[in-house]
């Protein structure tokens, strides 16, 4: 497999012609933020928190699915770029209904986490407050929509690692949301297995386990990294 050489903010970086900007950059020891990205699931671009800047010219580039090439010059943290960062965060807390102090995902939270990274105290835009359901007919585990970014993490792990495919996305613009089957309460989902995948793989407070209050909704994405390994190097036990 061929190398390709690239520099990343000035630093001299080789990555195999088949890995992203995202991937380089993370051998590199260079941090590019993102919230729809998972490790062992396919990626999609969505949250454009990745965005990088390609020189040469005036493009902006998604890091998570941009293959690097030969001879890229790659900038990760210019004025520009920490600029539509903080805009890109401060239209998903603009467009739902973030609350961090009664979240129970409060203090393990990757969008509160950038937040923070990038110094956003309040939001420019004006916040929609739209109206969004909890949805807890599941015996184990509940959805709130109000914290949900739309990542479609929950999504692709469901399909690919369950293998399940209950949930999905439905609606356009800021109607959009993500459904379980054909937009049943997800305790009606008869494609449901109750694996908690799910509640692993989601960024923010939106999907978690019943019972839990306050900032005690915390991950242990190892699981699927576990899982993924396993089937990738064929460690299942027959």
């Amino acid at each position: 497999m061929a190398v390709k050489t690239l520099t990343i903010d000035g630093q001299l970086v080789s990555a195999h012609e088949d890995q992203t900007i995202l991937e380089a950059a993370k051998e590199a020891g260079i941090f590019i933020p993102a919230l729809c990205r998972l490790e062992g699931v396919s990626t999609v671009g969505a949250c454009r928190i990745c965005l990088v800047e390609l020189g040469g010219g005036n493009r902006l580039l998604p890091a998570c699915v941009t293959k690097v090439a030969e001879g890229m010059e790659i900038r990760t943290s210019t004025d520009r770029i920490r600029e539509y960062r903080r805009m890109i965060l401060e239209l998903l807390f603009a467009e739902r209904n973030h609350v961090c102090s009664v979240c129970v995902a409060n203090g393990h939270c990757e969008l509160q986490d950038l937040a923070i990274a990038v110094g956003m105290d309040h939001s420019r835009f004006d916040y929609v407050s739209p109206l969004h359901q909890v949805d807890v007919t599941h015996e184990r585990f509940g959805i709130d929509h109000n914290r949900c970014i739309l990542c479609a993490r929950c999504v692709r792990v469901c399909d690919e690692i369950e293998g399940a495919h209950t949930w999905d996305m439905a609606g356009r613009g800021a109607q959009t949301k993500v459904i379980t089957d054909l937009n049943q309460p997800w305790g009606q989902a008869k494609s449901c297995t109750a694996c908690g995948k799910c509640v692993q793989a989601c960024p923010t407070g939106a999907i978690f386990r019943r019972g839990v209050t306050v900032a005690e909704m915390e991950r242990d994405r190892w699981r699927l990294e576990f899982i993924v390994t396993a089937r990738e190097k064929h460690q299942w036990i027959r």
